[in-house]
């Protein structure tokens, strides 16, 4: 009669132990006669399984990346023309464009003419050389018959003085006239003409003038730029920024492209709209493999040092009653842990606040876990 009570009773304490494993609760003696005198108290939060039942699950059980793992700073930036490498070649005096020799990217060389500007201007600064020449030139004479009467003690010595200021004065005249000729790109092939030279050597990427159009004293003709080295435009948070030193390598890609440009300047002052800081690298561009204006995505690179930064996997955070929590390991499975994140990096995200960083943690496929924590939630409900 004992015998027949005891296979009658073990059936049903069979089926009280596989309700509590499918509810996530450990499986011992323990547990199920909990569960037999009162359902309702098992700890919130918490996900029971045993390590067989974590390895059928796929679950990875990784530790929490202290230190390190923040050294990359990853934004969107924007590729910009070095400063000194565009610019503008203009015109000095108003007239009329009788060449242009250059079109929309072609090449060209620093002092290579760009137009020819025909002026009345032009004309009368030509006008103003040929007269201070005729001056030195009579100067000149003059001083040479003074020195010539003085040494035959012809002439007294302060007629000698006379005519070598006077010479002296036309070729201080002759040069100002030429200097300002030159100052307008003086030198076009007639007395009236005037080139437009091209400040740098690059490429023209700008064309406004015309052939035959009367142009205004500094108008914009042609803009040249030299491409061959451009810079990464980017914004950080002010306490990124304070990791980045100018000379920290920064890694550029964009659409089948990776290149990696150099830190050359990190601003003290924040943008007054973005309230962000701005920080530009360096990037070689002699292929021709960066356009101007084109978005690219940047990982600031930065040593670790003594940083204490706690990272996890993105696929270990789960949104519990929308707020981000971590699976943390515990004896008997896991526990729902809240947690404040930071920003991301590549595959993994910062901790702000809710991990101490010795904790062992559900990485691949902890969405089993959220799922069966909903499960139990509804049973304990019902």
């Amino acid at each position: 009669m004992k015998n027949i009570i005891l296979r009658a009773i073990a059936p049903a304490a069979l089926v009280l132990t596989l309700g509590a494993c499918g509810r996530g609760e450990p499986v011992t003696n323990e547990a199920a006669n909990g569960h037999a005198e009162e359902e309702g108290h098992a700890e919130e939060g918490v996900v029971a399984l045993t390590q067989q039942q974590i390895a059928e699950a796929g679950i990875e059980v990784v530790r929490p990346t202290v230190g390190g793992v923040a050294g990359a700073i990853e934004v969107s930036a924007t590729i910009e023309g070095d400063p000194q490498g565009v610019q503008v070649a203009s015109a000095a005096i108003g007239g009329r464009l009788v060449t242009l020799t250059k079109n929309l990217g072609q090449p060209v060389g620093r002092g290579d003419v760009l137009a020819v500007i025909e002026s009345r201007e032009a004309a009368s600064l030509n006008g103003q050389i040929e007269a201070a020449r005729a001056r030195l030139g009579l100067a000149q004479s003059q001083l040479r018959r003074e020195q010539r009467l003085f040494a035959e003690r012809v002439s007294p010595e302060q007629d000698l003085i006379a005519a070598r200021t006077t010479a002296t004065e036309a070729n201080i005249a002759l040069r100002l006239a030429q200097q300002q000729l030159a100052a307008t790109g003086g030198g076009g092939g007639a007395f009236n003409r005037v080139t437009v030279r091209s400040p740098i050597s690059g490429q023209v990427i700008a064309r406004s003038a015309t052939l035959g159009q009367t142009i205004a004293a500094d108008a914009e003709l042609f803009r040249v730029a030299n491409l061959s080295k451009v810079t990464v435009a980017m914004s950080l948070l002010p306490a990124d920024a304070g990791r980045v030193q100018p000379g920290a390598q920064v890694e550029v890609t964009g659409p089948g492209r990776r290149q990696a440009a150099r830190v050359t300047f990190v601003s003290p002052v924040l943008d007054e709209t973005t309230r962000l800081v701005p920080v530009i690298a360096g990037l070689d561009n002699g292929g021709g493999t960066w356009r101007v204006g084109e978005t690219v995505n940047a990982s600031v690179i930065v040593p670790s040092g003594s940083d204490k930064t706690i990272a996890v996997p993105s696929a270990a955070v789960q949104m519990i009653e929308d707020k981000p929590h971590l699976f943390v390991r515990t004896a008997t499975g896991f526990k729902a842990v809240p947690v404040t994140l930071g920003r991301r990096n590549g595959g993994q995200v910062i901790v702000a606040s809710g991990l101490s960083g010795s904790e062992r943690i559900a990485s691949t496929n902890s969405f089993t876990l959220k799922a069966e924590l909903g499960k139990g939630e509804a049973e304990h409900e019902d």
